[in-house]
């Protein structure tokens, strides 16, 4: 009677479908859905920028300005340095008009 018992429960908790089983594809399931979610939140992102620039012109100009430095006619670009770099590149300055004197 024991060993029937035995025969009976090794596949509910070994086998195929087993409880080990299901747990460790329960746990596959929430990996893949929090991978999911994230995804999600990428292409709603995406589909704004998309639509931003579809239609409207100013995604389109301010990606322009950023990424490849636009400027207007009548604009001046103006680049202000930190200050540890600009007390540097005016030593720099100096330095060689000194030198070259």
């Amino acid at each position: 009677m024991l060993l029937l018992l035995i025969a009976i429960q090794y596949p509910l908790w070994l086998g195929k479908g087993g409880w080990i089983k299901v747990y460790e594809m329960e746990k596959q399931v929430e990996l893949q859905e929090a991978k999911n979610s994230l995804l999600a939140l990428r292409n709603a992102k995406l589909s704004g920028d998309v639509k931003d620039l579809k239609d409207g012109t100013r995604a389109i100009e301010e990606r322009a300005r950023v990424e490849h430095g636009l400027i207007k006619e009548g604009e001046y670009f103006v680049q202000i340095l930190p200050a540890d770099k600009a007390s540097s590149s005016i030593s720099e300055d100096t330095s060689k008009q000194a030198g070259g004197k």
